[in-house]
């Protein structure tokens, strides 16, 4: 059983459907109290860090998702939010996942990041089963986990920034692999399967 944590900051609709084509049911959740009936859970998330984390906080998800034993994974904005901390708007996140969340440095390239692109494999984990050099994924945004002993999968657009992030039961994929066609599918079946 998978939950989708909706915080009121994510289409959330994307991420369901993905997982309702590899033959699950996921539950879309509005109350932290029913986080521990599930053995997996996704943290989505689009919008500002400052606001996502304020909701998270004022709601009672921090303690939720703290307390919570079992594999959950944020996407894009929602990784960023199981991070120590992020530039955007300065503010403290869930600190699950060691690091900081930066601008990106873009140098002559346009921001935000939007568009499909390589990622390269740091560390081996059941999360990163079947990616190799020549598979893309579709990412969009501006700010970026640094690479650091978290990353598992790093990806490049004007730096390098972690792509795949996990400590303990937590885990996080900036790009959207929902929208990431086989290879999303492939990462998300990765999740299903991964055993703590």
């Amino acid at each position: 059983m998978i939950a989708i944590i909706n915080t009121g900051c994510a289409n959330i609709n994307s991420v369901r459907f993905a997982f309702e084509r590899l033959g699950q049911t996921p539950e879309v959740i509005t109350s932290p109290e029913q986080l521990k009936n599930f053995e997996r859970a996704i943290l989505p998330g689009v919008g500002h860090a400052s606001v996502a984390m304020k909701r998270l906080v004022e709601e009672g998800w921090q303690q939720a998702i703290n307390d919570y034993q079992r594999p959950l994974m944020g996407i894009c904005l929602g990784m960023q939010l199981l991070c120590d901390s992020t530039e955007e708007g300065n503010v403290q996140c869930l600190g699950k996942i060691p690091g900081h969340v930066k601008a990106l440095d873009v140098g002559s390239l346009t921001s935000p990041h939007m568009g499909w692109n390589n990622l390269t494999v740091n560390r081996e984990h059941a999360l990163t089963k079947g990616l190799d050099a020549n598979k893309q994924v579709y990412f969009v945004h501006s700010f970026a986990h640094t690479v650091n002993d978290a990353t598992l999968v790093s990806g490049e657009y004007g730096q390098k920034f972690s792509a795949i992030v996990a400590n303990d039961n937590y885990a996080g994929m900036q790009f959207h692999p929902e929208r990431s066609a086989k290879v999303g599918t492939r990462l998300l079946q990765n999740f299903l399967d991964w055993q703590l």
